[in-house]
C-alpha cells in the first residue's frame, strides 16, 4: 500500500471514529434525566438577597445556609413562590414583589394603643421594635408607631407590610416532587 493511500485510510478511520464518538455523546446526553425544575411539591433551596424600595438590604442568605422550602405549600410569600416556578438548579433571577403578593398592605386595624407604663422606658422611641406575646405564646414583632402623653400606639403589621420587595435569587438545589 502506498504511503498516500495508508494516510487516506487512517484519516477516514479517524473521521468515522470521531463521528461515532460524537454521536454516542449526543445519545448519552439525551438519555440522561433532564434537570429538575421547581414545581409543586419540589424541595427547593435557594440563595437570596432581599432589598426594599430604597435598595437597602433587608435580609440575605449570603454566608448562611440557603433558604429551604417545599414549593406550592405557602411556606414563602406568594409573589416569590410564583416567580420561582419553572427555574432549574443554577438559575438566577431578580424578582420584584408588590405588597399584595408579599406581606400585604398596611392594615390600619393593626394599630393598638396601650398604656405607656406597659412599655419599657428605653423603648419609648418611634421605630423601636419589640417582641410581644401572641395568643398562643409565640413572639410577635411590634413597632412603636407613636408615643403619646399616657399611651403608646403600637403597630402590629408585619415590618415589611406595604413594601415592594426585590429579591436576587439563585436556585442551589431541587429535590424532585414526591410522587
Amino acid at each position: 500500500m502506498s504511503p498516500l493511500r495508508f494516510l487516506a485510510a487512517v484519516s477516514l478511520t479517524i473521521s468515522l471514529l470521531a463521528a461515532d464518538f460524537a454521536g454516542n455523546i449526543g445519545l448519552a446526553r439525551s438519555a440522561t434525566k433532564p434537570n429538575s425544575i421547581v414545581q409543586s411539591g419540589s424541595e427547593v433551596s435557594f440563595d437570596y438577597t432581599l432589598t426594599d424600595e430604597s435598595g437597602q438590604v433587608v435580609d440575605t442568605s449570603k454566608g448562611k445556609v440557603p433558604m429551604h422550602y417545599v414549593h406550592g405549600t405557602g411556606q414563602i410569600i406568594p409573589g416569590l413562590e410564583r416567580e420561582l416556578t419553572g427555574m432549574t438548579v443554577g438559575g438566577e433571577k431578580k424578582v420584584t414583589v408588590k405588597p399584595e403578593d408579599a406581606y400585604g398592605p398596611v392594615d390600619p386595624k393593626a394599630f393598638r394603643e396601650i398604656p405607656k407604663e406597659s412599655v419599657p422606658p428605653e423603648a419609648l422611641k418611634v421605630g423601636t421594635m419589640l417582641l410581644a406575646q401572641g395568643p398562643a405564646g409565640e413572639g410577635v414583632p411590634v413597632r412603636v408607631h407613636e408615643v403619646k402623653e399616657k399611651t403608646v400606639v403600637m403597630d402590629f403589621n408585619h415590618p415589611l407590610a406595604g413594601k415592594t420587595l426585590s429579591f436576587d435569587v439563585k436556585i442551589t438545589d431541587i429535590k424532585d416532587a414526591k410522587k
